[in-house]
């Protein structure tokens, strides 16, 4: 089994029920959401778009996917994690967008929120006493030799290249796409989420998910809210 540290908004919320919408699969209940009618583009095609996300569930990594180190038991994790979750404010994102990333769309902040990059930071640090080392397997599927000298390291050191300066908070939304099919994914994207991204999105807990076995879809299995955290609107 592996552990992962991630925010994704609660249940009700609006913005997570259209996300899982569109990826197909609810990482709460485990179940399949029937992907969405979207003209000029086929259920097949959305489904084959979203593969990759779907397994993972609607997210943002705070601590990527981990086994747990020797010696140390799920319920050691949970205790930290309730722990930490207590000493945390709660952070706000003014407004997300959708953004190519290097081939693949996400969700990411409009504009940088240090504050997010701090909480991102703690979480990598609090929780790496929990993580067993990476596998040389697991190091090589990464394709270590691409990375940065700072990416390299980190992985080295944290089991995952992209925290610190290399962090960047995005909620990824499809599988790398094709160039020539950019423009026309961003356009169905855009008017399929733009409803659900004109309120702020508060980061008012952190999740954590499970992997039961490797390949199988990743699911919720708790969430820890942040001191003082509102209630964003559900309706």
């Amino acid at each position: 089994m592996r552990y992962a540290i991630y925010f994704t908004p609660p249940s009700s919320d609006p913005l997570l029920k259209v996300a899982a919408n569109w990826l197909g699969r609810n990482a709460f209940t485990g179940q399949p959401v029937r992907p969405p009618q979207i003209r000029n583009l086929a259920h097949e095609e959305v489904t084959k778009l979203t593969e990759s996300a779907r397994r993972y569930g609607f997210h943002a990594t705070l601590k990527a996917p981990f086994h747990l180190a020797e010696g140390v038991e799920e319920r050691e994790l949970l205790s930290a994690l309730m722990h930490f979750a207590s000493s945390m404010r709660p952070v706000e994102i003014p407004k997300l967008k959708i953004a190519n990333l290097d081939g693949f769309f996400a969700l990411v902040p409009e504009e940088p929120v240090a504050k997010l990059n701090q909480l991102a930071n703690d979480i990598v640090v609090a929780f790496d006493r929990f993580r067993a080392p990476p596998s040389v397997a697991e190091i090589a599927r990464r394709n270590p030799e691409k990375m940065s000298v700072s990416e390299r390291r980190n992985l080295e050191q944290w089991g995952y290249p992209y925290v610190f300066d290399d962090f960047r908070f995005h909620m990824t939304l499809t599988n790398p796409v094709a160039e020539q099919e950019r423009e026309k994914i961003a356009q169905m994207l855009s008017e399929f989420l733009e409803p659900v991204l004109e309120e702020p999105v508060e980061i008012n807990n952190i999740a954590l998910f499970i992997e039961a076995e490797p390949g199988a879809p990743f699911e919720v299995h708790s969430l820890h809210p942040l001191a003082g955290t509102n209630i964003r609107k559900t309706a």
